[in-house]
């Protein structure tokens, strides 16, 4: 493992990299941990920011061009920034149900997910997990 390819990327693919990895991180924390408290809020709060950061930052990211100088995946980023806002609307109005589904799907789709295809062989994650 070394972080070399990582730090010879563009600003842009580092700062949606350890945003990604933060959100992973804390996003973690928060399935494990107890919903509701304000430890929770905040944290969650924190977590929107940073999978935001990871969405909008992905629109300087043009390694794979299958739609003009974007990809499939930037239809994923619209879609995680409309509906991190409407996940933090839903635990606003305690639709606790919503919010859980919205998060959940956001954590596991736009992060999980879409992070395992970043392993992929000669992208930069892949080459910073597995060499090469």
């Amino acid at each position: 493992m070394s972080l070399a390819p990582l730090l010879q990327a563009s600003p842009a693919i580092q700062i949606h990299a350890f945003a990604a990895l933060g959100a992973f991180v804390l996003g973690s924390a928060q399935l494990i941990g107890a919903k509701g408290t304000t430890n929770h809020r905040l944290v969650g709060y924190v977590w929107v920011a940073l999978m935001a950061v990871v969405a909008a930052s992905s629109f300087w990211i043009h390694e794979i061009r299958q739609l003009g100088g974007y990809s499939l995946i930037h239809v994923l980023s619209v879609i995680t920034l409309v509906s991190l806002p409407i996940a933090v609307l839903h635990a606003r109005r305690h639709n606790v149900g919503s919010h859980k589904r919205v998060m959940l799907s956001l954590f596991l789709g736009a992060l999980l997910i879409a992070g395992l295809f970043t392993m992929l062989p000669g992208r930069i994650m892949g080459r910073v997990v597995f060499g090469g």
